[in-house]
């Protein structure tokens, strides 16, 4: 049943990049435009046209277009199939919830947790927002900022299904939010902070940026709970019979 969960977890995963590409496409393309105008215009207000004027390896189009899908493609996968195996590992481990519920609580602990809590402490940035020669230290504070959030939430999860034996499903609830953002805002705070927006640069696209961004996300984990739980749910009627 996991092989068959595996591959199902991976067609969602799939399915839910497809739909974030095109959530990208329609709210995220035009400050990505926007960004990359800014950092060309000051590019040649500084005399560096020679530097930055070479020619273009793979083009804003295919970068927009088939380059993205491509990558989100296999994000998705990989997520996908991670998203398969924690949901076989959870499935009747934490209280009678059938398939598609069960499906959609991870998919919204996956959102907060990979998603939204490292965005709030290290923000997406467009073009033209970040200086190349710290590329690989905000690359690491990043990723080492979701490992973070996935051992609070994994902490509270644990403490909740504790807590939730002895004094109800309620306080369990309760406990794993109060735990996991008190864990959580702690990491946040040891993370050295990084602050390399040009004063210039425009606030309005920065927003709608940070915001297309966090919303592409909130598209994949919602279609992949909603597909996922969706395809499990017969394979795991079948076991069950």
């Amino acid at each position: 049943m996991a092989k068959h969960l595996l591959l199902r977890g991976m067609l969602a995963g799939v399915l839910a990049a497809i739909l974030a590409v095109l959530f990208a496409r329609i709210f995220g393309e035009p400050a990505i435009d926007l960004a990359i105008a800014f950092e060309h215009a000051h590019e040649g207000h500084a005399g560096m046209a020679a530097m930055g004027g070479g020619p273009e390896i793979v083009s804003r189009a295919t970068q927009a277009g088939l380059g993205l899908l491509t990558a989100l493609a296999m994000y998705g996968a990989a997520i996908g199939g991670i998203f398969a195996l924690i949901f076989a590992f959870a499935y009747g481990r934490i209280g009678r919830i059938d398939p598609r519920s069960l499906a959609m609580l991870l998919a919204v602990g996956g959102f907060v947790a990979v998603a939204l809590i490292p965005a709030l402490k290290y923000p997406p940035t467009p073009p033209a927002v970040g200086q190349h020669e710290t590329v690989a230290f905000r690359t690491a504070a990043y990723f080492g900022m979701i490992l973070l959030s996935i051992a609070c939430l994994s902490f509270a999860a644990k403490m909740a299904v504790r807590i939730g034996r002895s004094h109800g499903t309620l306080n369990a609830i309760l406990a794993l939010i109060g735990i996991y953002a008190a864990t959580a805002f702690i990491a946040q705070f040891f993370m050295p902070a990084i602050n390399e927006v040009p004063v210039d640069f425009p606030a309005v696209v920065l927003w709608n940026f940070r915001v297309s961004s966090i919303g592409m996300q909130a598209v994949l984990w919602a279609t992949l709970g909603i597909a996922f739980g969706f395809l499990a749910e017969p394979i795991l009627r079948a076991a069950r019979r």
